[in-house]
């Protein structure tokens, strides 16, 4: 309980800040009817993490870098997703199977911002808000080959993230399947991220050529076949095209 009361006292004060700033202790302790020490307690802890700046007493507090990148973020994600919705529906109705729409969140994964579901009985699923693997998923696979070799190269080193008995983790083999992706426009992943499920994908780029989020049609591996990859594969690509030219309007 203790825990938890700190934790909103914390977020209280950090609404204030955002919706105040630049303002002093004194009128943050006034506003949240808290004493002055508690709210420099709090305030101190915050900007150790990043979500304010500041100093003293006397200083008037800021949000912080962290804050303020989760809040471009999130604008920017609503950005992506306007421009998708569109692309996905059609790419959707266009194959009867499930549309996923994700974000890289920096190397430790892909997470899911949208989705669309097959109408078939036997169909693949994930939640909105989950993190799939960036180095085994189809769209992580996608977002990495727009990346240079010297920036994948440390996550590789690190050791390949093994999700299933199929994802490959050895680091040639895993660069050779980058090139293949990169040579072809869009990455094929084959049960290695979950169990039964396949997936092709295309990057989408922002208007600086920066590999922002990744689509792709998820498949039950009982359904999928090799010979519909190169139309799966236009699709996609087709589909990501959509999205970009959205993003520069």
């Amino acid at each position: 309980m203790a825990t938890m009361s700190s934790l909103t006292r914390s977020l209280h004060v950090l609404e204030a800040v955002a919706e105040h700033q630049p303002v002093g202790v004194g009128a943050l302790s006034r506003l949240l009817g808290q004493p002055k020490s508690t709210v420099q307690r709090t305030l101190v802890t915050l900007a150790e993490a990043g979500w304010v700046r500041g100093g003293g007493e006397t200083t008037r507090w800021t949000l912080g870098a962290r804050a303020m990148t989760i809040g471009r973020r999130t604008t920017s994600e609503v950005r992506l997703r306007e421009a998708a919705l569109e692309p996905m529906r059609r790419l959707n109705e266009a194959t009867r199977e499930a549309v996923h729409f994700t974000v890289p969140d920096g190397d430790r994964g892909m997470v899911v911002i949208d989705r669309l579901d097959s109408d078939q009985p036997v169909r693949t699923f994930i939640s909105i808000g989950a993190t799939t693997s960036l180095t085994a998923s189809s769209t992580g696979r996608a977002v990495l080959a727009h990346r240079t070799d010297d920036e994948i190269a440390p996550l590789v080193a690190r050791g390949l993230e093994r999700c299933t008995a199929r994802t490959v983790t050895d680091p040639d083999a895993w660069w050779r399947e980058l090139q293949l992706t990169r040579t072809r426009g869009y990455a094929v992943n084959l049960g290695e991220n979950r169990d039964n499920v396949c997936a092709v994908a295309a990057a989408v780029l922002d208007p600086g050529e920066a590999a922002v989020a990744g689509i792709c049609i998820s498949v039950p591996d009982v359904r999928f076949t090799s010979a519909r990859i190169p139309d799966w594969g236009e699709q996609v690509r087709g589909a990501a095209r959509v999205i970009m030219a959205n993003l520069r309007r």
